[in-house]
């Protein structure tokens, strides 16, 4: 009795010892899984950040290139400033705006230029230009207004 006893306590403590090396692979196995999870939401991070650098790398260049542009276009409104005569100077504004568009005050020198040539209408076109460009440009304001005062007139 004793014997089949001690073969119990045997067999039980060899069934416990096998089991162990099972318990620890399970416990391994949902350690690995969670690791995995780890893994793959870093390696997401890592994408979305990779992406967000390659946006703002983007944005950077495109920012340069339009200073630069615009470095350009200022070159060529200096020129237009020393123009002696009308027609030259809208061309060489016309020039700068086509590689800087957005410089209000170009666009309000252009306007003057060509009401002064009698191109109402596309002075007008310029000086609606600087006012959505900066809508507090009250020169360009006031520009606007002779010129639809000029048209009321004529009327």
């Amino acid at each position: 009795m004793r014997n089949s006893k001690l073969r119990i306590k045997n067999f039980e403590l060899l069934i416990i010892f096998l089991s162990l090396p099972l318990f620890g692979w399970a416990c391994a196995s949902e350690q690995i899984r969670q690791q995995e999870e780890q893994i793959r939401m870093q390696q997401e991070e890592i994408a979305r950040q990779r992406r967000e650098i390659e946006q703002l790398t983007a944005a950077q260049q495109r920012e340069e290139r339009r200073r630069r542009d615009c470095n350009r276009a200022f070159q060529r409104f200096e020129q237009a400033q020393q123009a002696g005569e009308p027609g030259k100077a809208a061309a060489l504004y016309r020039q700068g705006l086509a590689l800087c568009p957005d410089d209000d005050v170009a666009h309000y020198e252009l306007g003057k230029i060509l009401q002064v040539m009698g191109r109402s209408q596309q002075a007008q076109r310029e000086f609606e230009a600087a006012l959505k460009i900066n809508p507090n440009f009250h020169d360009a304001r006031r520009q606007l207004e002779n010129i639809h005062g000029k048209v009321q007139n004529a009327k």
